[in-house]
């Protein structure tokens, strides 16, 4: 078992939840965040003042799935996310030691 960590652009959501909803994957995990890569942020201005903006908002994707879906998340993903521009985001996979369902019971592969 693996979770699929992924920091994507926030209009992106929809796609990335409708591909991996293809795969069958039955849930994920949403989280608004900031931050910044290469891009480093951007100015804007606000009445007439211009002013640095450092982290930018992003959502994190978390998804526990089996191990030999694992590409096909990724590649799910990385197609459905991606805008050909800088900021589209990254995808990072770590290792799953144990899951339990906390209503059934039930572990690891069966509790995905």
């Amino acid at each position: 078992m693996k979770i699929v960590m992924a920091v994507i652009k926030p209009f992106k959501l929809d796609e990335v939840r409708d591909a991996l909803t293809a795969l069958g994957v039955q849930g994920l995990t949403v989280t608004e965040v900031k931050g910044y890569g290469r891009q480093k942020g951007h100015t804007e201005i606000y009445r007439g003042t211009e002013y640095a903006v450092s982290f930018l908002p992003k959502l994190k994707i978390e998804v526990a799935v089996p191990t030999e879906s694992v590409d096909a998340v990724v590649e799910a993903i990385t197609v459905a996310a991606r805008t050909g521009q800088i900021g589209d985001g990254k995808i990072f996979v770590f290792p799953l030691d144990h899951v339990v369902r906390i209503r059934t019971g039930e572990t690891d592969a069966s509790a995905l």
